[in-house]
């Protein structure tokens, strides 16, 4: 009988203590990521007070494009409609293999702004450099601009964008504006997937560290990135030996930036940007995998915690309720526990998770029944990130757009031929 409620006790404390971690996380989530504050995310409507004048803040706006047909031709025409005096728009062309070189020419020939675009054509990828690093570095050797705006092949932007941009980082004295986008999630995986990704981040990397220069907190989104061409410079660019072959280009100019005492800030431009970041399954997990073991701001030990912690936080949540009926059913009697102390367990479980979820679905403008596939994304994210340490560690290399990373070259980029444009 004494080992009987020994063992019942050590259960019950364990589901208590699973029942204070999960609440404690969304709540230590839910301050750490202030979704109520709007003081790092200020209304955009406020950019019609900006009446600068634009006459020497010439921007020199670069697109890397690889195989990117599908989205060349709406990115491009968005960045030459801009609200802007004085902006170029280099778009690289590295290496593609499908029409966006075509459309890119059609572009160049027939668009009424055509004047302001240049089309840079790279052939091979120098060793030692990731593609979008070594793109974005030739661009940079054309601009002629005072600002650089890096920006990707899969964004919409505003025609205001730009306008806003400037205006805000000229105000404020800012080095590195980088804004967060409007994320375009078609079909079923998209709106499973990002949510999750997003708090991911949010954890990690919440706006309010990012912005205060105190806080050694630093990122950037590569789909829009606003910054100083004299503080580029300055840090060294892409040109770094410790930048060229990074697959996290966006996080790492940001953290090189903030380092070297430039101001940052991270805003929201959700009305300003959109994005479609990927189409399919497939695209979604080859592009989380090539990031989500690299960016983990805790190295090795933080991965290995979340291998851990994601089903415990984000699955077990969803099973207690399911234990509960079985153990309702069940005709076994004693002191074990009961069916109502799991109910109740689930109830103060899924309250904060939901909560928090229900939110994030909103920013991202998911329908909120989307809500209960958190467990579904919890096992995919699982997946990606144990397939992303080990792919890394092991030295087998991540792959993106034809080019396989971190392999034997021990960082250098190899083009490969299995996974075409995907």
């Amino acid at each position: 009988m004494k080992k009987r409620n020994w063992f019942t006790s050590w259960r019950r404390l364990l589901l208590w203590s699973h029942v204070l971690g999960v609440v404690g996380f969304y709540l230590v989530l839910w301050f750490r990521t202030n979704p109520n504050s709007r003081k790092s995310q200020p209304a955009l409507k406020s950019a019609s007070i900006f009446n600068f004048a634009q006459a020497g803040r010439s921007v020199s706006i670069i697109v890397p494009a690889r195989n990117e047909e599908q989205n060349i031709r709406r990115c491009v025409t968005s960045l030459l409609e801009q609200n802007y005096d004085d902006y170029e728009v280099i778009v690289v062309d590295d290496g593609s293999t499908d029409g966006t070189a075509r459309i890119l020419d059609e572009i160049a020939h027939y668009h009424p702004q055509r004047q302001r675009l240049y089309v840079l054509r790279l052939r091979d990828l120098p060793k030692g450099w990731a593609g979008k690093p070594h793109a974005l570095h030739a661009g940079v050797q054309e601009a002629r601009g005072d600002w650089l705006m890096f920006t990707d092949a899969d964004t919409w932007h505003a025609p205001g964008a730009l306008r806003f941009a400037m205006s805000k980082a000229l105000a404020e004295g800012i080095d590195l504006l980088s804004l967060s986008t409007e994320q375009e999630l078609p079909g079923f995986w998209n709106k499973v997937m990002m949510p999750m990704a997003y708090l991911g981040i949010s954890m990690q990397y919440p706006t309010r560290l990012v912005n205060d220069p105190n806080s050694p907190v630093a990122i950037a989104n590569g789909q829009f990135i606003l910054l100083r061409r004299e503080a580029y410079d300055i840090v060294g660019g892409y040109a770094r030996p410790d930048m060229r072959n990074t697959l996290l280009d966006d996080r790492d100019l940001a953290r090189n930036i903030k380092e070297n005492g430039f101001r940052l800030q991270f805003v929201d431009g959700r009305k300003l940007v959109r994005v479609r970041m990927y189409a399919t399954l497939r695209e979604t997990w080859r592009g989380w995998r090539k990031n989500v073991f690299l960016g983990s701001r805790g190295g090795l030990p933080f991965v290995l915690l979340q291998l851990i912690g994601l089903p415990m936080i984000a699955i077990i949540p969803f099973l207690l309720p399911l234990l509960a009926w079985l153990k309702r059913r069940s005709m076994r009697k004693g002191n074990a526990i009961s069916a109502a102390e799991l109910y109740t367990a689930s109830l103060l479980e899924l309250g904060p998770l939901l909560a928090y979820r229900l939110w994030m679905d909103k920013q991202l403008n998911v329908p909120w029944y989307y809500a209960f596939t958190h467990p579904l994304a919890a096992a995919m994210f699982e997946g990606i990130i144990a397939q992303s340490t080990w792919r890394v560690l092991t030295r087998k290399g991540v792959d993106w757009r034809g080019r396989q990373y971190y392999g034997n070259g021990g960082g250098t980029a190899k083009e490969i031929t299995s996974i075409g444009s995907s």
